[in-house]
């Protein structure tokens, strides 16, 4: 039992509203050999949707981590975080806020709604090789605090 577990992928929630950004990341897990089932969602409605398995999401597996950006067409990132802090299945998943914003007031804002984490979007490949495996890492940890 205990060797299923070691190979199932990670479940990972990205909601992204750039096309172009969420291939980057899809191809940064792909190079990092990050074990993982990657679902895209476009604005905030449908992360809901997704993650209360509504509609078309009736059959989505709960993620193991969202990786969530901030600023995000018809609800708002910061929306989505309030939403699943609220709610009471929905406030376990790990949240990982993935945005192109370095402001202090939006990192602050970030954990005072009980992100997990917070990375800015970097701009170079190499860059996001690196967070792409410091998300692998932040999942082992979590791995271990919940197996503990």
């Amino acid at each position: 039992m205990s060797d299923k577990k070691a190979i199932k992928p990670i479940e990972i929630l990205l909601v992204e509203d750039s096309a172009g950004d969420a291939r980057l990341v899809q191809e940064m897990f792909r190079e990092a050999k990050l074990h993982n089932s990657l679902t895209v969602v476009g604005d905030g409605i449908e992360a809901m949707a997704c993650l209360r398995r509504e509609g078309k999401y009736a059959a989505a597996r709960e993620p193991d981590l969202v990786m969530l950006d901030l600023n995000l067409p018809r609800k708002d990132g910061r929306e989505v975080l309030i939403e699943m802090r609220k709610d009471p299945v929905l406030k376990r998943i790990p949240v990982v806020v993935l945005t192109g914003s370095k402001a202090e007031e939006d990192i602050l804002q970030a954990y005072d709604l009980n992100a997990d984490a917070y990375l800015s979007k970097p701009i170079d490949l190499n860059q996001m090789i690196k967070l792409v495996r410091s998300v692998d890492s932040l999942w082992l940890a979590i791995i271990k605090r919940v197996s503990e």
